[in-house]
């Protein structure tokens, strides 16, 4: 006779070095269609009623011109909806309210972690105190990032020579 297996939790200690693996389900991560609808209309809900720091922060980054590094806000990425996100950046800016469970914050924000987009934390409170000081960390965040993406970039040139840029197809003496 074959021994049955039971559900048992796991200590979160010997769960700490393991990732999520991307699947070919729910966009890349394991999540039924379902559930990502739900989180998807949860999304719309958050970017229709905003907290007033969100607000704040929106307003500030509308006045900024970021170019290709823009954010988004109220952001899917896998399971998690992320406050505002760049996805060229591979940085996520998450507003700490009041009463937010830190331990599902760290998970999230390791699981983030491990498919390249990093996430950077600021109290609600700082952001309504005053916009301009709260936006100094994050310019700094983003310019790390942006650091941080440019010497790997040359680091994979160096390594493997520049990739050719794709232009217009030129065309044939047929195609005029």
């Amino acid at each position: 006779m074959t021994d049955r297996k039971t559900l048992q939790l796991r200590d979160p200690s010997e769960t700490a070095d393991d990732t999520p693996t991307l699947k070919k389900k729910g966009r890349g991560w394991e999540i039924s269609e379902q559930r990502l609808d739900k989180i998807h209309e949860r999304a719309r809900y958050l970017r229709r009623h905003s907290s007033p720091a969100h607000k704040a922060l929106s307003e500030r980054f509308a006045k900024e011109d970021f170019g290709k590094y823009k954010f988004t806000r109220q952001t899917v990425v896998g399971s998690a909806i992320l406050d505002f996100v760049s996805h060229p950046l591979g940085l996520a800016i998450a507003i700490d309210e009041e009463g937010q469970d830190d331990r599902v914050a760290k998970r999230r924000d390791k699981s983030l972690s491990s498919v390249g987009v990093e996430v950077f934390r600021v109290p609600a409170a700082t952001i309504l105190e005053d916009v301009e000081e709260a936006m100094k960390p994050i310019f700094a965040a983003m310019n790390a990032r942006y650091r941080e993406k440019e010497t790997s970039r040359r680091e994979h040139q160096s390594k493997y020579g520049s990739t050719p840029r794709r232009g217009r197809p030129q065309r044939g003496p047929r195609d005029r």
